[in-house]
């Protein structure tokens, strides 16, 4: 990892940071409430030598004071001094007890001692200091004397009495939210970073280029997604159906000596957005006016029909057991784009994908149309998937970013190497803005073209059947706004199955006769 990764990693767990910053800061506010208050009052004594008649005498008497002062500081604490002061402020306190309030210094090439000392209550311990100091002048004047004379060698003055202190020494609380802030932040940084490095998540392209795939595409997260499925429809020109217009490109060049016609798409685990992704691929094909069939073989768990207002009763299952022809069953769903839902989901769901008569299903509409595209079951729950690989010319695998594990991915790879049928790329979901060094943001945004402008702002609908009440179908995104034109030779303008209300064709959000507009616009693309 270089700088620039590290900066990425920050960025992408800033929130994760920022909670153990919280913490920290939490942690230390916590420590500031639960210690005890302890004050601190000083005072601070001068000494002087009492040998000092001539000039030569006090500078003599000096330098013999400033190598005495070191000395003294340690009587501070001494027996002599605390009995003395406990017997004279009549305290409950032994010795040591009061030894361990008292701390003394004295600054280098001075003659100046500074006396400390701690007590919760912040009167006392400038009482106890003032004493402190009086009895440790006393007792030290009568400790170094002349012994001949029995006259002190020093003399000691309180120059700075104690005074009430106003604030207490400890808890500091600065130096404890510092401390915490400090805390914090190292450890969520180095959280993130561990969990970078841990994390086997797939996220980029040289993690699939380890297991030999490309990414066609990076179709950004959008929350969109859900209500409106098909990313043309909720923005023509965004993020989502740029990534899908540059998969239609790749396609091409997947193999450019038999290109593939039958594109099955597949995911390793649900919630990889496979559906979705084949919905726009289909719909990406169509725009660019390829006749385009969006087969629904997740035979388990459909929704296709009731991401896109689809008549879901009757389907491909519907057409396998032969209780109705593929014709009548198929829905469109906007110009150039026919959908074959699953219909009535069977009880044996792999047999039924592996029969001749399903194979003869798809060979029959891949005959009639550009492109079949198929969604089909994930990959690791089931083999359903696999078995619609077979009869695909090629397989998408459609992971989401930062979800779907190294381990998930190279055994979806090898689930379809066993079938001899490797896929020809993968499709990265769900890229999330942190995500910058793969988030694609086109940003195809045109402020004089708006498809609700067209025909006086409203949208032309289809004329080629009754519509459903209150069944909007999500559609193919197309410029061109939808008439009795049929979306393919498979599926006849106006047909359904018996006693099923024709599916609504898509209307499309520019009018035909816009088409100059239409134009300007994809060739600025």
């Amino acid at each position: 990892m270089d700088l620039r990764d590290y900066l990425r990693v920050l960025r992408r767990g800033w929130a994760l940071i920022l909670a153990f910053v919280l913490v920290g800061i939490a942690l230390g506010v916590g420590l500031t409430l639960a210690t005890t208050k302890v004050y601190q009052a000083s005072t601070q004594v001068f000494v002087a030598s009492t040998s000092s008649d001539t000039t030569a005498d006090a500078a003599q008497g000096n330098t013999f004071t400033q190598a005495r002062v070191q000395s003294y500081v340690s009587i501070a604490t001494s027996p002599g001094v605390t009995r003395a002061v406990i017997k004279a402020l009549g305290l409950h306190l032994s010795d040591q007890q009061l030894a361990a309030k008292i701390s003394a210094d004295a600054p280098l090439n001075t003659v100046l001692i500074n006396l400390h000392v701690t007590d919760h209550d912040p009167a006392q311990a400038a009482r106890l200091a003032n004493q402190v100091a009086d009895r440790f002048n006393y007792y030290v004047e009568r400790t170094d004397n002349n012994q001949a004379s029995g006259k002190p060698l020093v003399e000691l003055t309180t120059i700075h009495p104690a005074a009430v202190p106003s604030a207490p020494v400890t808890p500091n609380k600065v130096l404890n939210l510092g401390l915490g802030l400090i805390l914090g932040l190292l450890v969520g940084i180095g959280v993130a970073v561990l969990r970078e490095v841990l994390d086997n998540t797939m996220k980029g392209p040289e993690d699939f280029e380890e297991l030999g795939l490309p990414v066609l595409a990076y179709v950004p997260f959008d929350k969109r997604t859900s209500s409106t499925p098909i990313a043309f429809r909720s923005d023509l020109h965004g993020a989502r159906s740029e990534a899908f217009r540059q998969l239609r490109t790749n396609l091409q060049f997947v193999d450019v000596d038999h290109p593939p016609r039958i594109i099955a798409v597949t995911s390793a685990i649900s919630g990889e957005g496979k559906t979705t992704s084949a919905i726009n691929l289909a719909a990406a094909l169509a725009e660019a006016g390829s006749r385009v069939c969006l087969i629904e073989a997740d035979l388990r768990r459909p929704s296709i029909a009731k991401a896109l207002g689809l008549v879901g009763d009757v389907g491909f299952t519907t057409v396998v057991i032969g209780k109705a022809p593929v014709e009548t069953v198929l829905q469109n769903a906007g110009r150039n784009l026919s959908v074959l839902t699953s219909g009535p989901i069977p009880p044996n769901p792999s047999e039924l994908l592996l029969s001749r008569h399903s194979k003869q299903v798809i060979a029959e509409i891949a005959t009639k149309v550009d492109y079949t595209i198929i969604d089909t079951p994930p990959l690791l729950p089931v083999t359903d998937g696999a078995e619609i690989a077979t009869i695909a010319d090629a397989t998408l695998l459609v992971h989401r970013a930062a979800k779907t594990s190294r381990d998930q991915a190279v055994r979806s790879i090898a689930a379809l190497d066993k079938v001899g049928r490797r896929p020809v790329g993968v499709i990265l979901n769900m890229i999330t803005r942190g995500m910058s060094k793969y988030d694609y943001q086109y940003g195809y945004y045109y402020s004089t073209y708006r498809p609700e402008s067209a025909n006086g702002g409203k949208r032309l609908s289809a004329t080629n059947g009754n519509r459903r009440a209150g069944a909007a179908s999500n559609v193919a995104a197309s410029d061109v706004a939808a008439s009795d034109e049929v979306a393919s030779d498979v599926a006849p303008s106006g047909v359904a199955p018996s006693g099923v209300a024709p599916s609504d064709v898509a209307a499309s959000d520019v009018a035909a006769s816009d088409g100059k507009e239409r134009a300007r616009v994809r060739h600025q693309q």
